[in-house]
């Protein structure tokens, strides 16, 4: 099984790719869509749009977690980050995969049992989990490894409900 995991954001989203084979792990891909500044808003969206149809097209995940909003202090970042969150459920439900939405803590408690682990914390739980000789960079790269990781404990304990 293939599962994609998303960290949403306008300026970066992260993405990591993992295959499931019983217990085992394996790192697929992992990266981020990056976005210009300067680029209009509506133009940022459509590239964040068509990046994630090709990582699906791909790919061909079989299931897809991405990071759930979660209440942020600023309230022009979390309307940016709604809208890339928005834009990345369009392409999945168009590519028809079925999709798992996850806040930070839920991450957190899945990786760590502990829901105020530091990030740092959560990143060093990818790389043990993923076997890796390092930490993944960028951030929002090991942390869509962490939601695909996530996603793949789910499937094990077959708690996923389809949508």
């Amino acid at each position: 099984m293939i599962i994609l995991g998303v960290d949403p954001g306008l300026a970066r989203t992260g993405f990591g790719l993992i295959k499931t084979q019983k217990e085992c792990l394996k790192v697929l891909d992992y990266g981020c869509i990056s976005t210009g500044s300067k680029m209009m808003s509506a133009k940022r969206l459509e590239k964040l749009f068509l990046e994630i149809k090709k990582i699906i097209k791909k790919y061909k995940p079989n299931l897809i977690v991405i990071e759930e909003l979660f209440f942020a202090q600023n309230s022009k970042t979390a309307l940016k980050v709604g809208e890339a969150r928005g834009v990345a459920i369009l392409a999945f439900n168009e590519a028809k995969c079925p999709i798992l939405e996850m806040t930070p803590l839920q991450v957190k408690m899945f990786l760590t049992s502990y829901g105020r682990a530091s990030k740092k914390q959560i990143q060093q739980m990818v790389k043990i989990k993923l076997n890796l000789k390092e930490i993944p960079k960028p951030d929002d790269a090991a942390d869509a490894l962490a939601l695909a990781i996530c996603g793949a404990k789910l499937m094990n304990q077959r708690k996923l409900y389809h949508r």
